[in-house]
């Protein structure tokens, strides 16, 4: 019987350990207070690529407006510069010429993109007709 008891309470303090670290771990993540440890970055172009990445995950974060055409565009403006921030790490440290061809590449369509959806926004959502239906 006595037995029977220890390995209950056992059980029970091991259960209430769990469900704390279950609790504190869960409170962490909802009010925001987790960060992943940080690593120190192995060059410079490790470190402005994390920069640039956690810039473009930051501003794509926008405060939804109801308009799915509005926020789509909203989020992508600061993805495609996210983009042409990436690319123009790869010209400053990169030595491949295939990689250098295609940063380039992307420079200038995803800044000719960030204007199309600035200009989109500018003057308002694209007219029913013109919207494509899947």
């Amino acid at each position: 019987m006595i037995r029977g008891l220890g390995s209950h309470a056992c059980a029970f303090v091991a259960g209430v350990a769990l469900a704390l670290i279950v609790m504190t771990a869960t409170m962490v993540v909802k009010t925001g207070q987790f960060s992943p440890p940080a690593l120190v970055p192995a060059t410079e172009f490790d470190g402005a690529l994390r920069a640039a990445m956690l810039q473009m995950d930051t501003a794509m974060c926008v405060t939804p407006t109801g308009d799915a055409d509005r926020d789509f565009a909203r989020a992508m403006i600061p993805h495609h510069q996210g983009a042409v921030e990436m690319a123009r790490l790869e010209l400053l440290f990169g030595g491949d010429p295939r990689l250098r061809r295609l940063a380039q590449g992307i420079i200038v369509e995803q800044s000719q993109e960030i204007a199309l959806l600035r200009n989109i926004l500018d003057r308002g959502a694209a007219a029913p007709e013109a919207r494509f239906s899947p």
